[in-house]
């Protein structure tokens, strides 16, 4: 997309102490340089209503700050899509083309995992072991006894780390061609809040780098 499509201000594409990372990224140059896109629908696959509802209108913010025209899908579907409920190709398309929009904007969580780690107390062997000549504790009982003490008393404990996968896809709503996609990683976001806001701000500094969104700067 073209600078039409978006001006994103410093404070979004700042991602300054957030916990998300780009895995990878794809974009379909030829297509986005040969037409300009000033409308998309967002959409984001998910059963957590809350998070979805709360990344649709952050995704939202970010591109209406510009003036592009945004479409959210909770606002746009009377029924809550379920693995039972799910809408035929025909009726999906039938609604999204009647908002008019240009392009369609999808987000999905793939998959999440839980990673079990060992977090060391306060023992330190960086400098290496070496008892004489360095370590000037190491010359007499209580020096030794004094100083090692509380390392022996703190002995480090394990922690569960989160991480979640997120795919974000961009695609041409008339054609449904694939223009941009991009997979994330989010790292043990502390709570729906501040993965939206990591995971939003990410996502727009990429978009920004691979021409699908132009900066203001």
């Amino acid at each position: 997309m073209k600078s039409k499509l978006l001006i994103l201000i410093a404070l979004v594409i700042c991602a300054c102490g957030s916990n998300t990372s780009i895995t990878g990224a794809w974009t379909n140059k030829e297509k986005i340089e040969s037409k300009n896109y000033n409308s998309v629908f967002i959409a984001v696959l998910s059963s957590n209503t809350a998070a979805k509802i709360l990344l649709e209108d952050q995704l939202g913010y970010d591109a209406q700050q510009a003036g592009i025209k945004v479409i959210k899908s909770h606002n746009t579907f009377r029924s809550t899509f379920t693995k039972e409920n799910k809408p035929s190709k025909e009726d999906l398309l039938s609604v999204i083309k009647g908002t008019n929009s240009e392009t369609i904007f999808t987000v999905v969580l793939k998959d999440k995992e839980s990673e079990t780690r060992y977090v060391p107390g306060t023992t330190n062997y960086a400098m290496g072991y070496t008892p004489l000549g360095y370590y000037n504790y190491y010359g007499n009982f209580w020096g030794y006894y004094n100083t090692i003490y509380p390392y022996a008393y703190d002995p480090g404990y394990y922690t569960t780390d989160k991480i979640y996968y997120l795919e974000s896809n961009l695609y041409d709503a008339n054609t449904e061609e694939l223009l941009w996609s991009a997979q994330s990683k989010t790292y043990n976001p502390s709570d729906l809040d501040s993965f939206v806001e990591s995971y939003t701000k990410v996502i727009m500094k990429e978009l920004v780098k691979d021409g699908i969104f132009k900066s203001n700067k």
